[in-house]
């Protein structure tokens, strides 16, 4: 090549690196986010790793319809996938709060306005061994046990054989820690006879081989009847009852089915002394931090749209659009 067209080359190399350099800076997004649609596209979305089952379900489903439509899944602790979001990382999240003060001002700071829209609620399930006696807890009991005022199996119901209680979370820094100090313990330090899993599954496999283990787990991994994997694991542990009612009576401890997920007015539950809401629920939520309608925005439409709600009502959460209807029926 002569130097005169190599010069020509590089010119036109340089020129045609401004025009995508400026195209991409456009908007401050990038040539791959601008040439993405509400259904095609590549988009990053970082997910609690409570909400792994319900959400690859989400995804699975959104794949099917929209083949030109790439998802890419973070399965992490709430705290990484915010933090990921606060830094470009990913374009969506999927967590069980919504942004705090300091997040929504960092966002201001970005000139970012994100978008938050429930999808659902979860329930946390408390999961003992199933040749564990107690499996009935009033909210007192679980809070003496998660901050280490109850320390033996014995102090719970009086029953002996078990040792020492051990309490089991999935990771460090999770959205299910957060929610027990928050809602549970009320900010009282949690008891040093507790340790973290590492994951869901491992938290399960645990408590499945030690009778003095007590674990906390989102109810997604344990509810959904058509997936294979999660009834494996509800086979392993057993699934306790929990109230916070007052001296109550057997008939008053719930598991996180569905019906008590959904929030109840004291009118209704008035009516209907049968029911109550489950104690250990959350919202769940979807935030968006994208600048334009892409994939980002397609796919949380999506999920908070009837068939991303259905998938949720099929995996035993509650979907946010569902409103509880009670039937009562002549015996």
């Amino acid at each position: 090549m002569s130097k005169r067209s190599f010069i020509y080359a590089a010119g036109i190399g340089t020129l045609l690196a401004g025009a995508l350099s400026i195209v991409a800076c456009n908007n401050g997004q990038s040539l791959q986010e601008q040439l993405s649609t509400a259904t095609t596209g590549t988009v990053a979305v970082g997910v609690d790793e409570t909400f792994a089952p319900i959400l690859q379900a989400q995804v699975d489903t959104f794949s099917k319809l929209y083949p030109n439509a790439k998802v890419l899944m973070r399965f992490q602790p709430e705290e990484k996938v915010m933090l990921d979001l606060l830094n470009d990382e990913i374009k969506v999240a999927v967590v069980s709060r919504e942004l705090t003060a300091a997040e929504q001002a960092e966002f201001k700071k970005q000139t970012i306005v994100p978008r938050t829209t429930r999808i659902g609620i979860d329930g946390l399930a408390i999961v003992v061994h199933p040749g564990n006696p107690d499996s009935l807890f009033t909210m007192e009991q679980l809070r003496a046990i998660f901050t280490g005022k109850t320390t033996q199996w014995s102090q719970v119901s009086g029953k002996k054989g078990l040792a020492d209680i051990n309490v089991v979370f999935d990771a460090n820094r999770s959205s299910t820690v957060r929610f027990v100090r928050d809602s549970l313990t009320k900010g009282q330090p949690l008891t040093t006879r507790v340790f973290a899993a590492e994951s869901n599954p491992k938290l399960l496999d645990y408590v499945s081989t030690h009778p003095s283990a007590i674990g906390i787990i989102g109810v997604n991994w344990i509810s959904d009847h058509d997936d294979p994997a999660s009834m494996r694991f509800l086979h392993k542990v057993r699934v306790a009852s929990v109230t916070a009612r007052p001296s109550p009576a057997p008939d008053d401890f719930i598991q996180p089915y569905q019906v008590y997920l959904a929030e109840k007015t004291p009118q209704q539950i008035a009516e209907h002394p049968e029911l109550q809401n489950y104690p250990l629920r959350r919202n769940l939520y979807i935030i968006s931090r994208e600048a334009r309608a892409g994939l980002g925005t397609g796919f949380a439409s999506f999920v908070a749209g009837k068939n991303g709600q259905l998938i949720f009502q099929k995996s035993g959460l509650l979907p946010a659009q569902m409103q509880a209807r009670i039937v009562t029926t002549q015996q």
